[in-house]
C-alpha cells in the first residue's frame, strides 16, 4: 500500500467518525427518545465543532511534525468515538461528537496537504482525490454498516466499532508514513488572509452551498427513502452502499478529469448534474430499483466536487500558502455540513420531508452561480 493510501485509510477512520451517524439516526432517536429532526443535530454538533476549530487546531499544532499530529488526531477521533459508546444520554452523546470532530478537524487538511507534498506535481488532482478517496469508502462501507449495526447492537456498538477504526488507523499511519517536517509556522491572521482574495471567496462559498445543498438531503436519506420508495431496514443499506459506490467512482475519475482539464469545466457539469438529481429525486427514486439508479449518480457527482475545488485552491495559493487555503477550505465544508442538519431540520419540520431535495437543489445552484461569477479560469490544465 503507498503513503497517499496510507493517509486515505486515515481518512477513512474520521470519515467514518463523521458519516457514521446518518445511519444510525433510527437507533439513536429510538434508544434516547428523541426525534429524527433532533438526531440529525448530531451531524451539526460534529460539522460545526469541526469548522469553528479547523483553523485554531491548525495554528496550536502548526509547528508539529506532520505524521506525529496526524497519529494524535486519530487517537482524538477514538476518544470521542469511546466515549459515545458510553454516553446514556442524548446531551452526552453531543459532547462525544465535538471531541471526536476536534480529531477529524485537525487530521483531514493535513493529510491533503502531505498528500500534495508526496505526490508529483502533475499528480495533484489524483493525490487529493486518493485522500478524499478515505472519506468515500466511509460512505461506502461505513454508512451502510452503521445502519445494519445500529439496528442489532443499537448506536453504541457503532461508535466502538469506529473506535477500533480510528485507533487501526493511527497504528498503519506510525509505520507507513514518513516523518515530513511542519511548513513555516502561520497564525490565524495570516491563514484567513489568504482567503482575502475574492476568487477564493468564490470558491469557499461553493464548498459552503455544495456541501449544504448534499448533506441536509443526505442526512434525511433513510426516511426519505422510506416515504417515496417504502423501503427499510437492510434495503437502505444497499441504497446507501450504492451511493458510496457511486461517491467513490465520482471522486477517482475526478481526480484524473481534474490533472487533465483544470477545474473550471469539470465543476460547471458536476453541478448541472447534481443540481438536476435533487430537484427530480422525489419524483424519480419512488421504487427501490430507481431509487438505486437515483443513488449511484448522485453519489457520483456530489463526491465528483471535492478534487476540482481542492485544486483550484492549490492553483490559487501554491507553495506554502495551499495548507493555509486547504485548511480554510475543509471549515468551509463542515460548515456547510454543520448547516445542513439545521437547515434540513427546519425545513422537515415545516414543509415537509419531500421538500427537502428541491428546495437543496435551489442552494446548489447558487454554487453554480458562483462559479459562473469567478473572473477567469484559475488552473491551468495540465498533461495527464
Amino acid at each position: 500500500m503507498s503513503r497517499i493510501h496510507l493517509l486515505a485509510a486515515g481518512a477513512f477512520a474520521v470519515g467514518t467518525s463523521g458519516y457514521i451517524v446518518t445511519g444510525v439516526l433510527p437507533a439513536v432517536s429510538r434508544e434516547l427518545q428523541v426525534s429524527p429532526a433532533a438526531a440529525g443535530q448530531l451531524v451539526t454538533a460534529f460539522a460545526i465543532a469541526y469548522a469553528l476549530t479547523s483553523p485554531v487546531l491548525a495554528v496550536l499544532t502548526g509547528r508539529w511534525e506532520r505524521r506525529k499530529l496526524m497519529i494524535a488526531a486519530l487517537l482524538t477521533s477514538a476518544v470521542g468515538n469511546a466515549l459515545a459508546t458510553l454516553a446514556p444520554t442524548f446531551e452526552l452523546l453531543l459532547g462525544a461528537r465535538v471531541i471526536s470532530a476536534l480529531g477529524a478537524a485537525a487530521f483531514t487538511p493535513v493529510a491533503t496537504a502531505v498528500a500534495t507534498v508526496l505526490a508529483p506535481p502533475d499528480h495533484r488532482g489524483r493525490a487529493v482525490a486518493t485522500v478524499f478517496g478515505g472519506l468515500t469508502f466511509a460512505l461506502i462501507l461505513g454508512v451502510p454498516l452503521g445502519n445494519v449495526i445500529g439496528e442489532q447492537l443499537g448506536y453504541q456498538g457503532v461508535f466502538a466499532s469506529v473506535a477500533v477504526i480510528s485507533v487501526l488507523g493511527a497504528f498503519a499511519i506510525r509505520f507507513g508514513v514518513p516523518r515530513v517536517a511542519a511548513p513555516p509556522f502561520a497564525g490565524l491572521r495570516e491563514r484567513f488572509a489568504a482567503a482575502r482574495d475574492r476568487r477564493v471567496l468564490l470558491v469557499l462559498g461553493m464548498t459552503v452551498l455544495a456541501c449544504l445543498a448534499a448533506f441536509s438531503v443526505f442526512t434525511y436519506i433513510a426516511p426519505i427513502l422510506t416515504s417515496i420508495a417504502h423501503v427499510h431496514g437492510w434495503t437502505i443499506s444497499v441504497l446507501l452502499l450504492v451511493y458510496g459506490v457511486g461517491g467513490a467512482i465520482g471522486n477517482s475519475v475526478a481526480g484524473r478529469i481534474t490533472d487533465r482539464f483544470g477545474s473550471r469545466v469539470p465543476l460547471l457539469v458536476i453541478f448541472a448534474v447534481f443540481i438536476a438529481v435533487l430537484a427530480t429525486l422525489p419524483f424519480t427514486a419512488t421504487t427501490a430499483a430507481t431509487a438505486g439508479i437515483v443513488l449511484f449518480v448522485w453519489g457520483l457527482f456530489t463526491w465528483s466536487v471535492n478534487p476540482p475545488i481542492q485544486n483550484w485552491l492549490i492553483e490559487l495559493a501554491p507553495g506554502e500558502s495551499s495548507g493555509l487555503l486547504l485548511s480554510v477550505n475543509a471549515s468551509a465544508i463542515y460548515f456547510g455540513v454543520g448547516l445542513s442538519g439545521v437547515f434540513g431540520g427546519v425545513i422537515v419540520s415545516n414543509v415537509g420531508l419531500l421538500a427537502l431535495p428541491p428546495i437543496a437543489a435551489l442552494v446548489a445552484l447558487g454554487a453554480l452561480g458562483l462559479l459562473l461569477a469567478q473572473p477567469k479560469p484559475a488552473l491551468v490544465p495540465q498533461a495527464a
